[in-house]
């Protein structure tokens, strides 16, 4: 099941990232068609947020096409997203790799993100599939 974590301070709307941890876990292989998303009351009670602010993020990823409301059931996983290596792929222990180093060599978590991202664009132009 997926735990949500809330930044309060990165400017992102909260709903935005329940869906965007949401969408980060299918592509990751960490939620999968038929799983349960947690319960709007659940998430509250971890992340000490409004039940609305859930069920719009919920609603999002309805419209999205990734998950179903059942009612009296929950909320489920449609569909998954992307096809990213698994947890055990060579790939995801050279990024692990890359991560380790870049900390070792002082950088912090926004530095490396920012580096990764200029090499994501230099690599994925935006617009390309």
């Amino acid at each position: 099941m997926v735990e949500y974590r809330i930044d309060r301070r990165s400017g992102v709307a909260t709903y935005l990232q329940i869906v965007q941890q949401t969408q980060q876990a299918l592509r990751l292989g960490l939620l999968a068609p038929g799983d349960k998303l947690p319960t709007a009351r659940e998430v509250v009670e971890a992340t000490a947020i409004n039940p609305n602010t859930v069920l719009k993020a919920y609603r999002e990823l309805e419209r999205e096409g990734l998950v179903e409301a059942r009612r009296g059931l929950g909320t489920f996983v449609r569909r998954t997203l992307g096809a990213v290596a698994p947890a055990d792929s060579p790939l995801r222990a050279e990024l692990a790799g890359w991560a380790r180093r870049a900390r070792a060599a002082g950088l912090d978590r926004e530095d490396a993100a920012a580096l990764f991202g200029a090499v994501l664009d230099e690599n994925f132009p935006k617009g390309e599939q």
